[in-house]
């Protein structure tokens, strides 16, 4: 009976690697990843910045700042481009030059918690910001080429606001447009 139970042991643990071997193999697993925000760049902009600069006879420059959130979550490494354009800075009665605005300095990073492709720009600065009553025609403020720029940045740019130093008082204001584009 003893030797009987020891051979049925033997069977079974041969039995069961057989068995083992028997159902090997492999499988492909596939993931589908898909183009967020429809398949379309999105771009967030910040509340309205100010500035403020109190008039001494002298010429002087303010500055303010715009952090934009740009997220390239298409997934076709298209690249892309960021454009801009505003109107004159103008209290109603009196307006600063259509010159007085620029673009002198540019800083790009990623968001926190996501893994990007930093963007490659070929924007370089300072880069006057198109100026008039009705907005002109924008210009390219920073892009990303192709196969960059993928993932959640936040894009600051640096406004100057030239200010002579024989301005008329008073609180001006310009709009300013931001778009962003597919395509370096």
């Amino acid at each position: 009976m003893k030797q009987r139970i020891g051979i049925l042991v033997a069977v079974m643990a041969v039995g069961l690697v057989g068995v083992s071997a028997a159902f090997a193999g492999s499988v492909t697993a596939t993931a589908t990843v898909s183009a967020g925000n429809s398949g379309n760049l999105a771009l967030s902009l910040p509340s309205n910045p100010s500035i403020s600069s109190t008039l001494d006879g002298t010429d002087q420059t303010a500055t303010y700042t715009l952090p934009l959130e740009l997220d390239d979550v298409r997934g076709s490494g298209a690249g892309w481009n960021l454009t801009i354009t505003s109107t004159a800075f103008t209290t109603g009665s009196h307006s600063l030059a259509n010159s007085a605005s620029t673009i002198t300095s540019l800083t790009s990073a990623c968001v926190a918690g996501g893994t990007c492709t930093n963007p490659t720009n070929a924007i370089s600065y300072p880069l006057g910001l198109p100026a008039a009553a009705s907005a002109p025609t924008a210009v390219k403020l920073f892009n990303a080429a192709a196969s960059t720029g993928m993932g959640r940045f936040t894009i600051t740019p640096t406004i100057s606001v030239a200010i002579p130093g024989n301005s008329y008082a008073g609180s001006y204001s310009s709009t300013v447009t931001i778009a962003a584009v597919s395509g370096p």
